[in-house]
């Protein structure tokens, strides 16, 4: 495993390179990493059906790391993750415009995917497991996020992110896949058994829900599309943001990279373990 300030060098070198890559290149990742959480969404929903409420986070916490891998292994890029680019920022190594410029591409590459991915599972009838249980569950699902209040969305999207951005920081940690996905794994299934709110899920789950209750002619009380963004979206994204940036990134800059940690001095060895001895020596020769 590298050490926490190798971590941080590590990132920054990646960074470097992520912020150079074409626009349409970097929405397609976006639209890659929309795919990836909107399936790991939807398979935790089918895999937790029927069990009740920690036993139900637990299975659901197992299941959406995979989304979160595939991002990292198979080639993707999400919102939430990205908010640790404040680290190179705050080193000079990128700049600002470089950085809201990918935030703003791969914000909406994840809406995109997620978006799609909802159309294509419910008019693909994936909800028809169970007896159209699974169409209710995500009309249930959906609903729940549109009820959240504004505050407890934003600082649900606060802790979601710190979860997101430790499970980067911990893969960058490992030197082989194992210990990578390890890394990567822990922390979600904190997030998700805490139930924090995660905006690239929702952008998901929110259309998934109302998609299913139009093919399904569900009831839909308190869902609708003005509440996917003025319930669920802006809180929960402006919480994600202050989650990876403050707490995250700013914290690991200022322990491993500002420069006072780069200069510390290495420890003063005394070769003479007894001066005392020395300075008695000393005086008999003289």
């Amino acid at each position: 495993m590298y050490s926490p300030p190798e971590i941080a060098k590590n990132y920054i070198e990646d960074s470097k390179q992520k912020v150079k890559i074409p626009l349409l290149k970097l929405l397609l990742l976006g639209v890659y990493g929309g795919f990836f959480i909107s399936s790991a969404v939807m398979c935790a929903i089918i895999c937790s059906y029927r069990m009740l409420g920690g036993e139900s986070q637990f299975y659901s916490g197992l299941v959406f790391p995979m989304g979160i891998l595939f991002c990292f292994y198979a080639g993707g890029e999400l919102f939430t993750a990205d908010c640790l680019l404040v680290i190179p920022l705050f080193c000079k190594k990128i700049s600002i415009i470089e950085m809201l410029k990918l935030w703003g591409i791969v914000y909406i590459g994840n809406f995109l995917g997620a978006f799609i991915m909802a159309l294509l599972v419910v008019y693909g009838h994936v909800p028809n497991l169970f007896e159209n249980n699974i169409a209710q569950s995500l009309v249930s699902y959906a609903t729940l996020e549109t009820t959240i209040g504004f505050g407890d969305a934003f600082v649900k999207g606060i802790l979601c992110n710190v979860f997101i951005c430790l499970s980067v920081w911990l893969s960058f940690g490992g030197k082989d896949f194992f210990s990578k996905m390890a890394g990567l794994w822990s922390p979600i299934l904190l997030y998700i058994g805490c139930g924090y709110e995660h905006c690239v899920s929702n952008m998901f789950l929110i259309p998934a829900g109302l998609f299913s209750s139009y093919e399904y002619h569900l009831t839909r009380d308190k869902l609708n599309w003005g509440r996917l963004f003025y319930k669920s979206l802006i809180p929960v994204t402006l919480g994600n943001i202050c989650g990876g940036v403050i707490l995250v990134g700013f914290g690991y800059w200022y322990i491993y990279l500002t420069p006072e940690s780069l200069n510390v001095p290495p420890p003063i060895e005394n070769k003479n373990p007894n001066p005392n001895i020395e300075e008695t020596q000393n005086k008999a020769i003289n």
